[in-house]
């Protein structure tokens, strides 16, 4: 076979592409948007002051230096660029128009600043939890739902994915379309106290749950959760604390689920009532999620470790 001589670029940057700096969507558009705050509000899902608090925490990790060649992309179009993605799930291609920015370059551009917000903001916005932050959970879950000494509402969300190669049906849950899973621990103010990601769409979500390392360290004891009380109005022997889950999910002594919907007496159902509404946490907080961040509602492409 005669060999190919390499496909040559016609550009080293695309003509539209070089208009960037007077007609790409950051440079006409973003101080147009902080001057209307329901606007940017609506554009970015995000208020002026959040985003400015957030720019502030990645300034240092999205600054880039000018070269000869070609001036770097701002800290704040990068930011804005990677909001906007995530508020509307907008295809690459898409923001290459709006932004006039080549799409390898929006894709790098993304999963980097989504990278550097969990490096720089996991411990600030998701602690890992003390005993005094169980019982405040508790108390929480109490006043809301009526059900005692809940520690959070677990379930699992399947992220829509495009196949992989080479993948097989790894990813190809019971849903019938590939995912991975979002297996999360949610308060009673919608806020997520632990979450474990990437696993499988094909797996079950006990499954998931064991081979966490939320599940390891829950039947391990390493979670820092209180020592067991007594239900409110009762006289009987301490109970412990415990996460309220779904039918998918084993019982054990820190996982408590619903009775079986057979045979169910009075006391029974009013249980099972009690803790679907403390469960109910979980499944709003995803809703809340994927209403705030679109891109929940479109297929992720699956990117490499960054």
């Amino acid at each position: 076979m005669l060999s190919e001589e390499p496909r040559r670029k016609r550009w080293w940057i695309h003509p539209i592409v070089s208009q960037r700096l007077q007609k790409g969507h950051f440079h006409t558009f973003y101080f147009d948007l902080r001057h209307n705050p329901e606007k940017f509000q609506g554009y970015c899902r995000m208020s002026v002051a959040t985003f400015d608090i957030l720019l502030a925490s990645l300034l240092s990790g999205l600054a880039f230096q000018d070269t000869t060649m070609r001036r770097s992309i701002s800290p704040e179009e990068r930011l804005l660029l990677t909001l906007r993605f995530l508020a509307t799930g907008n295809s690459f291609a898409s923001l290459h128009y709006e932004y006039l920015l080549g799409i390898s370059t929006i894709s790098g551009i993304v999963c980097y600043t989504c990278q550097l917000i969990w490096q720089r903001l996991r411990e600030a916005v998701m602690p890992t939890p003390t005993a005094n932050d169980w019982l405040r959970i508790a108390d929480g879950f109490y006043q809301s739902s009526q059900f005692p000494n809940c520690i959070g509402a677990l379930d699992g969300k399947h992220i829509r994915v495009k196949k992989s190669s080479h993948s097989g049906s790894q990813y190809f849950n019971f849903k019938q379309y590939f995912s991975i899973v979002l297996l999360a621990l949610v308060d009673s103010n919608y806020r997520f106290i632990i979450v474990d990601i990437g696993a499988y769409g094909s797996t079950a979500d006990a499954h998931i749950f064991c081979s966490s390392r939320m599940g390891e360290r829950l039947c391990a004891n390493q979670l820092a959760l209180p020592e067991p009380r007594r239900l409110p109005g009762s006289s009987a022997s301490a109970a412990p604390f415990v996460i309220v889950a779904d039918e998918g999910f084993a019982l054990s002594p820190h996982v408590m689920r619903a009775f079986p919907r057979r045979d169910l007496d009075d006391r029974k159902r009013i249980f099972n009532y009690r803790l679907s509404r403390a469960r109910r946490y979980v499944e709003c907080a995803f809703g809340i999620l994927s209403n705030k961040r679109r891109v929940f509602m479109s297929s992720l492409q699956m990117m490499p470790p960054w």
